[in-house]
């Protein structure tokens, strides 16, 4: 069994593991990255880009069968979705390869292999190659999540799927039915409607995607599509008799669907393991606890990302890692939970920071909204993309900007201009006097910022 001596180590090498990592290493630290699969963690191997890769295949063939509109005659003969897959599996490969690189490059010491905690100073590694036991005098802990598997009877049967399982599906389902209406649900509700019937049940009574407005907005658009919904409802248990069946009480009636494929898409919670409980760590809700500066209860280990709770997003998980190395390492790291923005990748997309309308209230701000629609927007109709709108949440009192919520074509770029002005704490008037390029779609954000200060010249 090998023995190493390590200043800093990271555990596990998704977003939060290896910013932190690559951070600390161009700071000069001496790093060792624990890494049990793929480097990456969820985003890179089975959640952000291959879900993007995959919802490209289907954004083009919504387009193409918009194309007459554009004057375009032309028919889909048919959809080979396993090239679609391998697609997303060569995305994936470049990007990972391109990782593996960058911690090579910034000179850091990769050990493949599951890390268990031993005590507060020592790691035990059942590594690819040989067991080893690494000593640290600093450890972030960044082991992200793991699906979260509902107590439903029959979740084990074939053709009941995971967000993890269903990327490698080789061949479209007949019909898919999705437990859970979140941003995972919806992505793979988005994902499969243009080629196969998609049934999402939620337990909740209407979709809710942060703000009332554009939720609605948003589950008319997707009923359009041909997405269906069903509201208020309980899973009970699911069968296979041929195809897989779902039982479910609504409106305390029973009654069921017949699916090819179902896809459990309740989220995902975060990765504890029992040795972080053996060492004696602080763990609320299953989540690791931190104060700050992402200390744990334990002086010299630090924990990011997903696995200390809060909203999953990779790119929060990049922050809290940065954050955490440089705490460890005795200099100041800071997030700032005010401007993190959050993206659904439905078509259109969402995109939101800050604050809702409800919650500002709530807050007890004077709330002045603005607001403009996609509809009347250039940029927008020469796209041929007229849904949404733009909505930005203002204190009335000195026209601070309390939140942003996007429905529409390219949301989630749109929502970096609201997410820096909130970071700045930049006024309504420092945005309105902001000179955007015409035709965009970004004149919806420039619209809604005045439609505030009531001087929109656009809306109608």
């Amino acid at each position: 069994m090998k023995k190493l001596d390590c200043d800093y180590v990271v555990l596990g090498g998704g977003p939060a593991g290896y910013y932190a990592a690559i951070t600390g290493a161009k700071l000069g630290a001496k790093v060792t990255l624990i890494e049990k699969s793929n480097l990456g963690g969820v985003c890179l191997n089975q959640g952000c880009i291959p879900t993007k890769a995959l919802l490209r295949t289907s954004g083009l063939v919504r387009n193409f069968k918009k194309s007459l509109e554009f004057g375009i005659e032309s028919q889909i003969k048919n959809t080979n979705w396993l090239t679609s897959v391998e697609r997303k599996n060569r995305v994936v490969k470049t990007l990972r390869i391109g990782l593996e690189n960058l911690i090579s490059s910034n000179k850091i010491n990769l050990v493949n292999g599951i890390g268990i905690l031993k005590n507060q100073n020592q790691l035990y590694v059942n590594a690819e190659d040989e067991e080893k036991i690494i000593n640290f005098n600093k450890l972030v802990i960044a082991t992200g999540a793991v699906p979260i598997i509902p107590q439903i009877e029959g979740v084990d049967l074939e053709g009941v799927l995971t967000s993890d399982d269903i990327l490698d599906l080789t061949e479209i389902p007949e019909s898919l039915v999705i437990i859970g209406s979140g941003i995972i649900g919806l992505e793979f509700a988005e994902m499969f409607s243009p080629f196969c019937n998609v049934t999402v049940l939620e337990i909740k009574d209407t979709l809710d995607v942060g703000d009332l407005e554009i939720s609605n907005e948003l589950l008319k658009i997707l009923k359009r599509k041909g997405i269906n919904f069903k509201f208020g409802v309980n899973v009970k248990k699911i069968t296979k008799e041929g195809s897989l069946r779902v039982y479910f009480e609504e409106k305390s009636k029973e009654s069921f669907l017949t699916a090819d494929k179902v896809l459990l898409a309740v989220g995902r919670k975060p990765n504890i393991t029992s040795d972080f409980v053996d060492v004696g760590l602080d763990i609320l809700n299953n989540a690791l606890q931190v104060d700050e500066s992402y200390r744990t209860n334990i002086e010299n280990i630090y924990a990011a990302g997903d696995v200390i709770g809060g909203r999953q997003l990779a790119h929060l998980s990049f922050a809290e890692g940065r954050a955490a190395i440089l705490n460890a390492m005795g200099k100041e790291g800071k997030v700032n939970y005010e401007a993190v923005p959050i993206c659904i990748y439905t078509s259109p997309e969402v995109a939101m920071v800050g604050l809702t309308e409800k919650e500002a209230i709530e807050k007890g701000y004077d709330v002045k909204i603005g607001k403009f629609y996609f509809r009347n927007n250039g940029r927008a109709l020469t796209l041929g993309e007229r849904d949404g709108l733009v909505k930005v949440v203002t204190d009335k009192r000195n026209n601070k900007i309390l939140g942003c919520q996007i429905l529409g074509e390219g949301a989630s770029e749109l929502i970096s201009e609201i997410t820096l002005a909130i970071t700045l704490k930049a006024d309504l008037n420092t945005l309105a006097s902001m000179i955007h390029p015409h035709p965009t779609l970004s004149e919806a954000v420039f619209e809604a910022i005045n439609d505030a200060l009531g001087l929109s010249v656009h809306k109608i």
